[in-house]
């Protein structure tokens, strides 16, 4: 049986021929089944079928940071040491993980059976979530990466508001010059009026932000990597490489996830649960980790224009998904935006 064919372009390094050349060169893997997945931003992904069963392949897209990559795997098997449910990566004969063939570079992982839940969990998950995320920062608070400079502070810290409001003028500015407004159109501009008007508002929310701990993070823990066997947490993935950034962005991007925001009427109980799991599993977590969470992932959403600004000026991978978010990161923007006074009381508590 030959790999499942797909439109990706013949001389294109992620597409189904030169990933199955690659597994046979690296890996001496045949794949007689190749399934493309459509998830995933920065990689082209595959279900596989060989002769040492299903497996999951991580195409890279060219430009990608290879060895960052590299140290993101390391931490996923740093995780599993640790207890934490990953999805193993295969090992080349060298002991490294991507292997790279005429163009194209890959890791090839087990495959973790699960479920992934975009639209909020139930109580029992946001439990697993929770806990499982503090394992992640209790295993990697000693790391030595964790006590070091963390680079994506400043620039984080730095807003703009002319030149991000400059940019939201362009995307408007790209809108009134098509001469007929389809669903989208109508709804990015709606949206980007919106968060025009909230720009105001971000200097203050910035200014009154202590300095926050960092350490090193799974760097991407959102629903999308977080895989589900029921009311347990099956596999976490796509680890990131260990740049030390804020403990409150990354439990703060988990509670408040835009989709759980706009799908679940009780997202701000289900926030508080699932922190508290996290609080449980990492008791000595310092306090403002927890305390300025909602306002970290606030302040993500608020300064970002991922989606819209893609669909405008450079369409993504999966560009349909990524319209749909940026309608959710713009709500769920504007609800946390009008409650934050109240969720930061509750987690101060």
């Amino acid at each position: 049986m030959t790999p499942t064919p797909t439109s990706a372009p013949a001389n294109d390094p992620t597409a189904p021929s030169a990933v199955q050349q690659l597994l046979e060169a690296g890996f001496g893997l045949t794949a007689t089944e190749l399934d493309r997945i459509p998830v995933g931003a920065g990689s082209v992904n595959y279900r596989a079928v060989t002769e040492a069963g299903r497996l999951f392949v991580k195409a890279y897209t060219p430009g990608t940071d290879l060895d960052g990559e590299a140290g993101g795997i390391r931490l996923s098997a740093l995780a599993a040491q640790a207890g934490i449910p990953i999805a193993r990566p295969l090992a080349l004969p060298d002991g490294t993980f991507i292997a790279t063939h005429e163009g194209t570079a890959a890791s090839v992982w087990e495959y973790v059976d699960g479920e992934i839940i975009e639209t909020g969990y139930n109580r029992q998950q946001l439990h697993a979530v929770g806990h499982t995320l503090g394992q992640i920062h209790r295993t990697f608070a000693t790391l030595p990466e964790s006590s070091g400079p963390a680079p994506q502070v400043k620039p984080w810290l730095t807003f703009d508001a002319p030149e991000f409001t400059g940019t939201i003028d362009r995307l408007l500015g790209i809108i009134e010059d098509k001469d007929e407004l389809d669903e989208f159109d109508e709804e990015a501009r709606r949206t980007l009026r919106e968060r025009r008007d909230q720009v105001d508002r971000i200097p203050a929310l910035l200014a009154e932000l202590p300095q926050l701990t960092t350490q090193v993070l799974h760097g991407d823990y959102s629903p999308m990597n977080i895989m589900l066997s029921g009311e347990q947490v099956a596999a976490v993935i796509d680890f990131r490489p260990p740049d030390p950034f804020f403990i409150a962005y990354e439990l703060g991007r988990v509670a408040y996830y835009p989709n759980t925001v706009v799908h679940s009427d009780a997202w701000d109980a289900d926030a508080t649960e699932l922190i508290a799991a996290y609080r449980d599993a990492n008791p000595h977590v310092a306090p403002d980790g927890i305390a300025y969470s909602a306002r970290v992932a606030l302040l993500q959403l608020l300064t970002s224009l991922y989606g819209v600004k893609n669909h405008y000026l450079k369409p993504g991978l999966l560009q349909t998904e990524l319209d749909a978010f940026w309608l959710s990161r713009h709500h769920a923007a504007t609800t946390l935006l009008d409650r934050l006074s109240d969720l930061e009381k509750t987690l101060r508590a």
